[in-house]
């Protein structure tokens, strides 16, 4: 090969690199890229889709997690994080079933399992959760909320980690569940209490 010729390879080769530069930065190409939805896009979607619609449920996950009829994305149901409580573990795979979490997802699922439900999201709080699931109160067929039910009758604790329109009335509901040693109150030991809830409250169990 010829030294000119060579020399024409390399300046094409320079120019094209040139061109993908200038290309990468225009803004005809930030125009053809995807952009992901903000959050306040996904905050207004998920309303318009679930806040104070009724749907049904068709699995329930754990004591505080469901699924509803409903397709959510790529998959055929939404599934909701119950706002505001956290259960005990049944189906983590990093840990074994926690006390009580056989029988807080008894009792979710006696009470929503096939039966219509009505979703209230957070006004002026995100929708979403860490695993991208939709934070919900339900309301029963019977016009109660299942998050309220299950602290109340003690299938669950106020999650502390996270604020929400009914933060301080949770915890009101956890306290008289526990004064009155309601469901898992009755026997538990603090070595039993989800590791959060420890570092949140050192003392709740302290004579």
């Amino acid at each position: 090969m010829s030294r000119r010729r060579r020399g024409g390879i390399i300046a094409a080769c320079l120019l094209l690199a040139g061109i993908l530069v200038l290309l990468e930065r225009s803004p005809l190409r930030q125009k053809w890229q995807p952009r992901g939805r903000s959050e306040d896009q996904v905050k207004a979607g998920d309303f318009q889709k679930y806040h104070e619609k009724t749907f049904s449920v068709v699995r329930v996950v754990d004591g505080d997690t469901i699924d509803i009829d409903v397709p959510d994305g790529r998959y055929e149901q939404t599934r909701i994080r119950l706002w505001g409580i956290d259960t005990p573990e049944t189906e983590n795979p990093q840990t074994r079933p926690m006390y009580f979490g056989q029988q807080a997802a008894d009792f979710t699922t006696e009470l929503t399992l096939e039966r219509q439900v009505t979703v209230y999201l957070d006004t002026g709080n995100h929708t979403r959760g860490k695993y991208g699931r939709l934070l919900a109160y339900v309301q029963l067929p019977d016009d109660r909320i299942l998050n309220e039910v299950l602290l109340s009758e003690g299938f669950a604790y106020a999650d502390l980690r996270f604020r929400h329109s009914f933060y301080h009335n949770y915890q009101q509901l956890q306290a008289s569940a526990r004064r009155q040693k309601k469901g898992l109150w009755a026997h538990i030991t603090r070595g039993q209490l989800p590791e959060w809830l420890q570092r949140e409250e050192p003392d709740l169990l302290a004579e």
